[in-house]
């Protein structure tokens, strides 16, 4: 949970929060123009997925904001890649995850965006044009939030433990039956509801309390869940692929990333990996 806070002295932050203001409005604009049935340029990968004008233009404006504080390079989803294993630090970003949640009229879809070091993340942005809010989790430190509407800053703190565990799924897991047996599994540890969502959205509901354990069977890549991991992790929580490893990024020659498990706290990671310790006893 989020309380009301003075405003951040990390220079960084600083920096970025007018960027990420700004790129939240071209996607509410965007956002707004295509539910209105306007014309709207949609555009499908060679993977299938689909891009839109609203990718296009909020990576346009992100990476020309971030070249004008910070010399080091930018790996995007939106852009070029080949160059990336030579870089030691670099900014990493998703212009819009969710554009599947945004082309169904869902606004649960977010910018991610984050700092790299090595192989770890020292800084995250999650941002919810939706909502009008977004996430940082500063170099050191609590994560932030920052509520557009009003200007209010709030710092994160550790709430009341809800008596009965939430999952936090993707509408798309209902297709795929791995969900069903570690939600079977899950079910002789615990009792627990089922919150659905799109995209990082769902590391930004483990923020608010409202998430505590996020498993994923399905494709994912690195800039989907860079933030949301540096995120958890500020708060005593993680993501660590099926063996119990966290994440590295840009480690491999590629950006797609195995299965994971999110987890709010200890106690959610432990609840978490003994599902799926049951789970991959069946196979």
């Amino acid at each position: 949970m989020f309380k009301a806070a003075a405003g951040p002295q990390d220079a960084m932050i600083l920096q970025l929060a007018p960027i990420v203001t700004q790129a939240c409005e071209i996607l509410r604009e965007e956002y707004q123009r295509y539910c209105s049935g306007g014309v709207f340029d949609v555009e499908k990968k060679p993977d299938n997925s689909p891009v839109t004008q609203a990718d296009y233009r909020a990576n346009a404006y992100i990476a020309q904001a971030l070249a004008q504080i910070s010399d080091l390079p930018l790996l995007s989803e939106e852009g070029e890649q080949a160059e990336r294993q030579n870089w030691p630090k670099f900014w990493l970003l998703d212009p819009l995850d969710g554009t599947k949640e945004f082309l169904h009229q869902r606004p649960e879809f977010t910018i991610n965006l984050s700092l790299v070091d090595g192989a770890e993340t020292v800084f995250a942005v999650l941002a919810v044009p939706g909502e009008q809010s977004a996430y940082f989790s500063p170099e050191q430190g609590m994560p932030l939030k920052l509520d557009m509407k009003t200007g209010q800053w709030l710092e994160y703190y550790p709430g009341q433990a809800e008596p009965r565990v939430q999952v936090g799924l993707s509408p798309s897991s209902q297709n795929k039956p791995q969900y069903a047996e570690y939600l079977e599994d899950l079910s002789a540890l615990t009792d627990f509801g089922v919150f659905k969502a799109g995209s990082a959205y769902k590391f930004c509901m483990m923020l608010e309390d409202r998430v505590d354990i996020y498993p994923r069977f399905h494709p994912t890549c690195e800039w989907d869940t860079s933030a949301g991991q540096c995120l958890l992790e500020r708060i005593g929580g993680g993501l660590v692929d099926f063996k119990g490893r966290p994440f590295a990024y840009n480690q491999r020659d590629t950006l797609l990333n195995g299965g994971f498990i999110a987890f709010k706290n200890g106690e959610m990671k432990k609840l978490a990996l003994q599902a799926l310790a049951l789970m991959q006893k069946r196979h």
